[in-house]
């Protein structure tokens, strides 16, 4: 196995000054890529709190739960609790203030009928999110008043307590990465091998890749059922002159019997044994005389034409083989975990099967052991399913176990919960601090009584922000919470269609005249090549068809500068026609693109197949017009331009109208009309600019290193809910040390 670094934390700080957050994060800054990403370019500089520039693994709302363990992080940081598992706060240590401004009575819907208006917000933070409607008490969720974690069935000695309410089992169980993979139903075994694109994008060595070209395969080309055979391999290898080379490999079948357990020489010099992990040493290797070329034969002849590998983080150990296998399960990618991350071997081992391999005490790692656990572990989520194994919480339980590894975390089961409990109050009241909640005296809630809490009363939204001006610099966690009168649902629900209409009518191309005899797959295929088309709709006229100018689109010039010019959206370009091999060509010519950033490759929901687009982010405007420039070019010869659409509007234009009667006027309700000429002070029209201004004027009069959020709760009642949305950033935010990121 390849050796794993150990990361270790450092004791947090006491008595640190009220306007800084008084603890220090565990650890270096991570970041979830995939092996062949972008390197990591940091600056030594001094570090400064940012948050990813990939923000979130899919396009899905954020629910308030996983809100909270934002803000908790953000107070105490990874020594006493575990990371948000939807996003990736690092340097958190370097925070000085957080800051949440809460925007009663506006909703998703708010944000993109008045889009314009709030373009201070839009250009000011970079980052938005989806947010579940609210409960009863959007506040008391978000702060953790109210919520209880799920520990689930543990091994020996980590047994925890399950959620009273099945409404809270079904959140967290609909949340977890491997239900949202695999389902809650119990899978087949075929469902869990590893398709050929997923071994592309693992960097499996597959046949045809230019860098497998002297792989050997292993012959096993047989129909596979759920009732074909597991082998458990595992390598160690050790450091030569060329790389990494095999030194052992074992292979263990069903029933945990070894049928292969070989120390191998290499061919070239050895540099470096791996002794602490591989248990190799010079006096073990001197006398063997088996090469890789033995071990390759044996393989061939021991393997039956329908098995199936199953190792973790097989990828390496093939490619220590030289050899190629189409059937694999990987367990580091079975487990799902968040942001692409991986658990090791060692915690599943423990968590799952309640065992304990690696050992500190042992001289290495045991090729064998680890080989059986990796089966062990593939027949386990094959008997009891992703609903059971969802049910553990493995991500809470790995930051529990990393947080006890560096003498910082809780000692039992018990505080573990406890600590997964605590409200983001708590957290504050635990270093000696407040927090200060500003709101208008009709909206105090439950977290106005709390003493920890800091509670100013206002009799309007103009004394709450006056408020705001003075008190937040004195405050190391503060709630600001404006109130404005929300539209009738009725009114929501015709404003929404109508919105909808207006985004599909911008997405839509008008062409023509055609003649009868027009083959509308093959215009389809002609329009596919500037990318992705929902639907095509043939209308035979004698006369040219053009865009119909309605009310709806009289500012559509306008809002597509503003799109342009959206804090998501700039230093962003959109690529259509790229192949499955682009990552790897854009990866080889990556000197060509100076502060790229980010590759974002979509992917389809039903098949998981890449799409045949893709979205590159780079740290200028400059750097993504010199990019879309080469990338348009006779080399490349692809289609692209500046980035329109925000990803966080992707998820709400999935429910729009596939199509309406071409030329149809939609005119404004009357509802709507009477409403927005009522211009009142706290109209959401006039609100959404005359808010959205003072609310980013008074974000760039804080300190450096605040963290700042906006929410629009969103609304719940009898008439149907809406969506919240949230926009986040940090005051000066270090661009410049942004490492590399692929998604």
């Amino acid at each position: 196995m390849e050796p794993e670094k150990e990361k270790t934390g450092r004791t947090p700080k006491k008595g640190r000054k009220r306007r800084r957050v008084p603890n220090k994060l565990v650890g270096a800054s991570e970041v979830m890529r995939d092996r062949s990403d972008l390197e990591e370019r940091q600056q030594p500089e001094a570090k400064k709190a940012r948050l990813s520039t990939i923000l979130f693994t899919e396009n899905r709302e954020i629910t308030h739960d996983q809100l909270c363990e934002l803000l908790k992080y953000a107070v105490l940081g990874k020594s006493s609790v575990p990371k948000p598992s939807w996003c990736q706060l690092f340097h958190q240590n370097h925070l000085n203030n957080v800051v949440v401004f809460i925007l009663q009575g506006m909703s998703q819907l708010h944000f993109y009928r008045f889009y314009l208006e709030f373009g201070s917000l839009r250009k000011t933070f970079r980052h938005k999110f989806c947010l579940s409607p609210p409960s009863s008490d959007f506040l008391a969720d978000i702060i953790g008043l109210q919520k209880k974690q799920i520990i689930g069935d543990l091994p020996k000695g980590m047994e925890g307590s399950l959620p009273s309410s099945s409404s809270e089992v079904s959140i967290i169980l609909q949340n977890d990465p491997i239900v949202q993979k695999y389902g809650s139903k119990k899978v087949s075994l075929t469902r869990c091998l590893l398709t050929k694109e997923e071994m592309k994008m693992y960097h499996f060595p597959l046949q045809g890749f230019p860098d497998c070209e002297n792989f050997v395969p292993t012959k096993c080309c047989g129909p596979i059922t759920d009732n074909s055979p597991l082998f458990g391999l595992d390598c160690e290898m050790c450091l030569t002159s060329k790389g990494r080379e095999l030194t052992r490999i074992s292979l263990v079948a069903e029933g945990g019997f070894c049928v292969m357990d070989e120390l191998v020489k290499p061919d070239n010099k050895i540099v470096d044994y791996l002794t602490s992990f591989s248990g190799i040493t010079k006096k073990i290797l001197n006398p063997v005389t088996t090469k890789l070329k033995d071990v390759q034969r044996q393989l061939k002849t021991l393997l039956p034409p329908n098995a199936v590998l199953v190792g973790h983080s097989l990828d390496l150990d093939l490619r220590a083989l030289k050899m190629i296998h189409p059937y694999v399960i990987d367990t580091s990618l079975l487990y799902v975990r968040e942001q692409g991350r991986r658990f090791k071997l060692k915690f599943l081992a423990r968590v799952i099967l309640g065992k304990d391999i690696q050992c500190p005490d042992r001289f290495g790692h045991d090729a064998t052991e680890d080989a059986r656990t990796t089966l062990e572990l593939a027949r386990y989520f094959l008997k009891y399913g992703p609903k059971k194994i969802a049910e553990l919480n493995l991500e809470a339980l790995a930051s529990h176990q990393e947080l006890e590894a560096a003498g910082l975390g809780p000692r039992n089961t018990a505080e573990v919960v406890q600590q997964l409990n605590t409200s983001v109050i708590e957290c504050l009241d635990s270093m000696g601090q407040k927090l200060l909640f500003l709101t208008q005296e009709a909206d105090a809630t439950e977290l106005s009584s709390s003493k920890n809490c800091q509670t100013i009363k206002c009799l309007s939204n103009k004394e709450v922000l006056e408020q705001a001006r003075v008190e937040i610099p004195l405050f190391t966690f503060s709630i600001v919470q404006f109130s404005f009168e929300p539209f009738p649902p009725t009114l929501n629900e015709e404003m929404s269609k109508r919105l909808k209409i207006k985004w599909m009518e911008m997405s839509t191309v008008y062409a023509g005249p055609f003649s009868k005899n027009c083959n509308l797959r093959a215009l389809k295929r002609l329009f596919k090549s500037f990318g992705s088309v929902r639907s095509a709709t043939l209308i035979l006229e004698s006369h040219q068809v053009q865009r119909p100018v309605t009310e709806l689109t009289l500012d559509c010039d306008t809002l597509v500068n503003e799109l342009e010019q959206d804090s998501e959206n700039r230093g962003t370009i959109y690529l259509s026609g790229v192949s499955e091999t682009f990552k790897e060509r854009l990866l080889q010519q990556s000197s060509l693109f100076l502060g790229l950033k980010a590759v974002i490759l979509p992917k389809d929901l039903k098949n998981g197949k890449q799409k045949k687009y893709c979205f590159l982010r780079f740290k200028t405007f400059g750097s993504a017009q010199r990019a879309l420039g080469i990338l348009t070019g006779k080399n490349w010869k692809l289609k692209g331009r500046h980035a329109l659409t925000p990803r966080h509007l992707h998820s709400w234009l999935r429910g729009s109208p596939e199509s309406r009667p071409p030329g149809l006027r939609v005119i404004p309700p009357p509802s709507e009309q009477e409403a927005l000429q009522l211009l009142k002070v706290d109209h959401p029209k006039i609100a959404s600019w005359r808010w959205g201004r003072k609310i980013g004027k008074l974000y760039h009069s804080l300190s450096s290193g605040t963290l700042c959020l906006i929410l629009l709760p969103g609304t719940d009642s009898t008439h149907g809910s809406l969506s919240g949305l949230g926009l986040m950033g940090i005051k000066d935010e270090e661009e410049s040390n942004t490492p590399n990121e692929c998604l």
